[in-house]
């Protein structure tokens, strides 16, 4: 009953409502005879419908999360974790400004590692804009509010993009003659990740962090209801996708 509830639920709230009234508008201009533009529309809102699906979801965003898989033994001499976004002014245990979720996820990772093999971490992340907050030093000021000296943290406070982030970060691994890094990232933020850092003569160990879907997924019904986390983890896929395509082609 509960999920029926939900599944119920989400054909009356967005984008579900939305689907529906567009498929009932591409009903009313067939019945006047807009054959041409009823079909356009309800091929177009079949489409929006999929995206809006957790099982497309899982489908497109576990095939991008498995491009690489964490390495068993992982080896090197500093850990990278990318930032992913920040917030200045929201209250956290010790202070103000606090990390967004898919970072917060990454740092989890990278200071278990830190632990695991006592090597830096380098925070990469800046300010992206006026009301954010500046990623790499909220991340450092919670790092060591969990227990990692700060002599074992290294900070890259200027960029703004992945591109930056791999630019940046490869200026410090040579100031400090470290040669042999492993990157954190969201695990759907790898691949490109891993392709700007190439771009700048870098050779990474990825491990990837913060997956979004199961890569074991199980078939209910209620993944056929339509979701804006779905909508949202397809249209970070497609994102993704097109950045990678600009990386390796245009920059």
């Amino acid at each position: 009953m509960v999920y029926f509830l939900k599944f119920g639920a989400s054909w009356i709230l967005p984008p579900g409502i939305f689907i529906l009234a567009f498929f009932a508008l591409s009903v009313w201009l067939w019945r006047r005879k807009e054959k041409r533009a009823a079909s356009i529309l309800a091929a177009l809102t079949f489409v929006f419908y999929l995206l809006c699906t957790g099982l497309v979801a899982e489908w497109t965003m576990g095939a991008l999360e498995s491009c690489y898989a964490p390495p068993e033994k992982p080896e090197g001499d500093v850990i990278i974790m990318l930032g992913g976004g920040a917030m200045a002014d929201s209250p956290d245990v010790d202070g103000k400004g606090a990390l967004c979720a898919s970072p917060a996820n990454r740092l989890l990772t990278a200071v278990r590692l830190q632990r695991r093999l006592d090597v830096p971490i380098l925070l990469s992340g800046g300010q992206a804009y006026e009301d954010t907050g500046a990623e790499a030093k909220i991340a450092k000021r919670i790092l060591m509010s969990l227990g990692v000296p700060e002599e074992k943290i290294l900070t890259e406070t200027h960029s703004i993009n992945t591109s930056q982030n791999a630019k940046f970060s490869a200026e410090i691994l040579r100031e400090h003659g470290l040669a042999h890094p492993i990157l954190v990232t969201s695990a759907f933020h790898m691949n490109r990740s891993v392709l700007n850092f190439e771009k700048q003569g870098m050779e990474v160990q990825p491990y990837p962090a913060d997956y979004l879907v199961s890569h074991h997924p199980v078939f209910h019904y209620t993944k056929l209801r339509p979701q804006t986390e779905a909508l949202l983890d397809n249209v970070t896929v497609l994102q993704e996708r097109l950045r990678t395509v600009v990386t390796r082609y245009l920059e």
